[in-house]
């Protein structure tokens, strides 16, 4: 198997490779793997970079006291919005992979970041209205999309066999940045600055990711986008059941990302430092178990560990319920983490499961080798873009949840009594469709007794 070619397109700018095939072992061995796991560490970075961005305004509403003249709700509603536009944009940026390519736009969509980041600096001052503050707030969405233009790029540069440990350690690597900016957070409220000082932390940060990607990463000449492909994605249930199953996973991660701070000081009277002290935890630890969770369910099947998953997380906002009636804040931050890490792990094994449906259906069809493959990536990668779109909206859920909690019963009960009902819908869906295998799987799923078969229960 020769090389890669990375001579420039003659009509596109930035480093090409032409010929890219993981799934020949040999080509994997021997170049493919060094170049993927390059690839897949600045794409880290950037989308690291842009979550700390995203979220943001989780933390800049911890700086935001009375002087600010914002209510408990106005703020809910800031963050609301804020996740709603990363969620929204989360669609164009899954196509711009294939229109610049994904050095190109990684580049691009770092140094887009710069943006909201100086907006907010110039702003972030008492007096500022409401309504500028959601304005400059919604600039920070943009962060959310990189999450989709990296995992549509890494879908690209791995193997089927090794997707669900990528995708989860580049998703992981991203999700990260939720709690490195509180982190952040923490020492300049501690050293007793304001938010400026965060902003400004962060402003050459950006511009260090859009340079390393620039020099480290490459495009893939085969990635382009299939306007056929989307549609058939949207057409696919599977699609829309994923969907719902990310709402579950990673809906929570970041819906309780932006809120976790706001419920700490508006329920149990926390300061912003002592919020801060505690906030980031949870994201960390859901960063750091999504590879576990994709890495688990290369092992065991993503539908297996997904179900499983939800009645961990079941259990675990029952048990919010109760913490939250008797106002117990050690149970409660405690449980809390626990159903962040759990977020986290659901994050991996629904993201895993993406490439494996689509491949099962491409065997289903009497497809084989590079066919099965080619048709499982078409798909897959199409799906994850609307997918990824629509969990996101999950964040916007809880956010606007907690708000009319907080607004009805003055804490967070309600919200998570929600929750729970959700979290018990998604188990229900993730068995009756992945596991209970009906008989109209059954029967694509053995079709062909001569020919290697998957079952959804392995995906």
């Amino acid at each position: 198997m020769t090389a890669p070619s990375t001579a420039p397109a003659s009509s596109r700018g930035g480093r090409w490779i032409h010929q890219w095939d993981p799934e020949d072992e040999t080509f994997w061995n021997e170049t493919g793997e060094k170049i993927a796991k390059r690839n897949l560490f600045f794409s880290v970075l950037s989308e690291h970079i842009g979550f700390s961005i995203w979220t943001l305004w989780s933390v800049l509403v911890l700086f935001m006291g009375p002087e600010y003249g914002l209510t408990p709700a106005d703020k809910f509603m800031l963050t609301s919005m804020v996740t709603l536009v990363g969620a929204v944009v989360r669609v164009p940026y899954t196509f711009a992979v294939a229109v610049f390519g994904g050095r190109n736009w990684t580049i691009v969509s770092a140094g887009l970041l710069l943006i909201p980041t100086i907006a907010a600096f110039t702003v972030m001052k008492p007096g500022t209205s409401f309504d500028t503050f959601l304005l400059i707030g919604l600039l920070a969405g943009i962060g959310g999309g990189n999450f989709a233009s990296s995992m549509t790029n890494i879908n690209a540069f791995f193997p089927l066999r090794k997707k669900g440990w990528a995708l989860g350690l580049n998703a992981g690597g991203g999700n990260i940045g939720v709690a490195a900016i509180q982190l952040v957070a923490l020492a300049v409220i501690g050293a007793s600055g304001g938010p400026r000082v965060l902003l400004g932390i962060y402003i050459p940060l950006i511009v260090v990711a859009a340079v390393l990607a620039a020099l480290f990463m490459d495009n893939l000449e085969h990635v382009k986008n299939d306007t056929g492909a989307a549609k058939d994605a949207a057409r696919d249930g599977h699609t829309w059941i994923m969907s719902f199953l990310y709402i579950g996973t990673f809906g929570s991660f970041i819906g309780y990302s932006f809120a976790f701070g706001q419920v700490l000081t508006n329920q149990f009277g926390r300061t912003p430092l002592q919020a801060t002290y505690l906030t980031f935890i949870g994201p960390l630890l859901g960063s750091l178990i999504r590879p576990v969770g994709g890495w688990l369910a290369d092992k065991y099947g993503g539908a297996k560990i997904t179900l499983y998953n939800y009645v961990a997380m079941a259990a675990a906002t029952a048990v919010l319920v109760v913490a939250s009636m008797q106002k117990s804040l050690p149970l409660f931050v405690t449980v809390f983490v626990v159903l962040f890490s759990l977020a986290g792990l659901g994050n991996g094994s629904t993201y895993k499961m993406i490439p494996g449906i689509f491949q099962t259906k491409a065997l289903a069809k009497g497809l084989e080798g590079e066919e099965a493959a080619a048709y499982g990536r078409r798909l897959s990668g199409a799906s994850m873009g609307l997918i990824g779109a629509v969990g996101a909206l999950g964040g916007v859920g809880i956010n606007l949840a907690f708000r009319q909690s907080f607004l009805s019963y003055g804490s967070g009960t309600g919200a998570f009594v929600a929750f729970l009902v959700f979290y018990a819908a998604c188990f229900a869906v993730t068995w009756a469709v992945y596991l209970r295998r009906p008989a109209a799987v059954s029967q694509a799923t053995t079709a062909a007794e001569t020919k290697p078969q998957l079952s959804y229960a392995e995906v």
